[in-house]
């Protein structure tokens, strides 16, 4: 029998997998730690639900490769607000 953490495990990585979400995205919505998201979704949801986990971790996966990127570009927009 699955417990509650098993569970929120399932729910955050559907989640995820519907609105191909971040860590931090995730963890706002449900108003939980990106820590304890992330420990969900890349070790408990792979004994929970491996095929859920495999679609997570490569949605997680590329937010990574992005992430450098977004980080530029919120860089970029804060000091254009700042100038105006």
């Amino acid at each position: 029998m699955k417990g509650i953490v098993e569970e929120r495990a399932i729910e955050l990585g559907e989640y995820i997998v519907e609105h191909e979400a971040t860590v931090r995205k995730t963890a706002k919505k449900f108003g939980i730690s990106k820590s304890t998201v992330h420990k969900d979704v890349a070790q408990r949801l792979k004994y929970v639900d491996p095929q859920l986990y495999q679609k997570v971790k490569a949605i997680l996966d590329e937010n990574k490769a992005q992430r450098h990127i977004r980080g530029g570009i919120a860089t970029k927009l804060k000091y254009q607000k700042n100038e105006e």
